[in-house]
């Protein structure tokens, strides 16, 4: 049986200007309703990002075969090229010749309150990539992406029978309750940070054990106190890995949602796996960016050793 995961989601650019001083000396509260302010940033740095290519990239190194769905723009080269340098799989990865890709332009000031903007770009043609196109694989990821791709591509796993993490992470409020239901109910799995799952439970109006009672798995993280699985009627409570450091949570929940998803076509059991995923965030969350973090598969199970005495 295959073992290649299906990762749909977002491919990006991630713009990080740094202002040395605070919007709150700049920004008047009296004046806010005609704004017209410049922000000089001495320092700018390009990051590689996107939800799908962050899950491909922690997969690929914990020694998963990871296949990208998703869309890129004209300016896209020097992505596909990265990713083909990293031996990631990009036949899934479709160019749109009219767009860019998406790009997050993030201005930080001296107290790291944050001011972005975000260009959603290639990202908005997700829908013309199909699920049945990539051939056989063992699971798929459907995480934050265009509003047409995440559901139809939900669908296309529906009716071709793959199973599916649906991740709807900051994509979320762009759905309504039927349509989240919908989600539901076609996927194997539901993985979300403490805050989407309230706004899962209130816009859907089930509860969290209505909700558990539909799928394979539901994971709940919730940052610092860990995370927990729901899966065959019992709660797997996960404990948080301790960081060597906290430099920068950008990406941590992918690292994560990889983790989940090299235990799932490994068949780990799901304590097992939850702590891969924890283990997994600890050692992003010590990086900045989300992309830049380098171990080989070896390192990483001598470090999950070294945290719960045994392998995986």
């Amino acid at each position: 049986m295959t073992k290649t995961a299906l990762i749909c989601g977002s491919i990006a650019f991630d713009k990080i200007m740094q202002y040395n001083g605070r919007f709150n000396e700049t920004l008047m509260a009296e004046h806010l309703h005609k704004v017209n302010v410049s922000f000089l940033v001495p320092t700018l740095r390009t990051e590689f990002g996107g939800c799908s290519v962050n899950v491909a990239y922690n997969l690929k190194m914990l020694g998963g075969d990871p296949l990208i769905c998703g869309t890129i723009g004209q300016d896209g080269g020097v992505y596909l090229e990265r990713l083909g340098k990293l031996g990631i799989n990009t036949r899934g990865i479709k160019s749109i010749p009219d767009a860019y890709t998406a790009q997050c332009f993030v201005t930080a000031d001296l107290d790291n309150n944050q001011i972005n903007a975000f260009h959603p770009g290639a990202m908005e043609f997700a829908h013309e990539n199909n699920v049945g196109d990539f051939g056989p694989v063992r699971v798929c990821l459907i995480s934050p992406d265009g509003r047409g791709g995440m559901l139809k591509h939900a669908r296309d796993c529906a009716a071709l029978g793959i199973p599916f993490m649906f991740d709807p992470g900051q994509q979320l409020p762009m759905f309504s309750g039927e349509e989240l239901i919908e989600f539901i109910s076609q996927a194997s799995y539901v993985a979300a940070n403490d805050y989407e799952f309230e706004m899962l439970m209130d816009r859907t109006g089930l509860t969290l054990p209505e909700m558990a009672a539909r799928l394979k798995a539901l994971i709940v993280t919730r940052g610092e106190k860990g995370s927990e699985i729901y899966a065959d009627g019992k709660r797997h409570d996960i404990p948080c890995v301790p960081a060597a450091a906290v430099v920068d949570p950008t990406g941590c929940g992918d690292a994560y949602r990889a983790g989940l998803l090299y235990g799932i076509v490994n068949d780990l059991d799901w304590p097992t796996t939850g702590r891969l995923a924890s283990l997994m965030g600890s050692i992003k969350i010590a990086h900045q960016g989300g992309q830049n973090h380098v171990l080989t598969a070896d390192e990483i199970l001598g470090r999950f050793k070294s945290a719960f005495g045994y392998g995986y």
